[in-house]
């Protein structure tokens, strides 16, 4: 189980069937925004219409992998992570998650979280610019872009 503290007394418990056993090596780890900016680890995606921030990685075996996202207003991006469980909590801005197979749509707002499995075909609407944690199970290697079909490859072995 992983507990993530995302501010203003929110703390967000992940517990995935998947997660990698810790190393008996692993140390306690400790990122900060202003040490990820102006590095690999701060990229775009969605062809460019997304900006993100990756706190954690594949290579953190912490088991999950863990983003800042920025969502531009605007943007409308159709999307399928067919490999891996993506969990995405709304702190900031406003916009829908339509699911592509129900056509049903759900308002996104802070402190909304909603989650998607490998058969979730999905498109995100921004109305007002968002920023989103975004966590990944199985975690990302760091590389990933969409692809085609708007989702990542399978996250490659070390």
């Amino acid at each position: 189980m992983g507990a993530i503290r995302l501010g203003r007394g929110v703390v967000l418990r992940l517990e995935f069937a998947h997660a990698s056993e810790p190393r008996e090596d692993a140390v306690m780890i400790v990122r900060r925004l202003d040490e990820l900016e102006g590095t690999d680890k701060a990229t775009t995606v969605a062809n460019g219409t997304v900006s993100v921030l990756r706190y954690l990685l594949r290579d953190d075996d912490a088991g999950f992998s863990v983003s800042d996202v920025t969502v531009p207003a605007g943007t409308d991006n159709v999307l399928q992570y067919k490999h891996h469980i993506e969990a995405n909590l709304v702190l900031e801005g406003e916009g829908t998650v339509e699911d592509l197979v129900t056509g049903k749509t759900h308002r996104l707002k802070p402190g909304t979280i909603y989650v998607v499995y490998p058969k979730d075909r999905h498109r995100v609407r921004a109305e007002k610019s968002m920023r989103v944690i975004s966590i990944f199970n199985p975690p990302l290697a760091g590389t990933e872009n969409h692809d085609k079909d708007g989702g990542y490859p399978p996250t490659p072995p070390r």
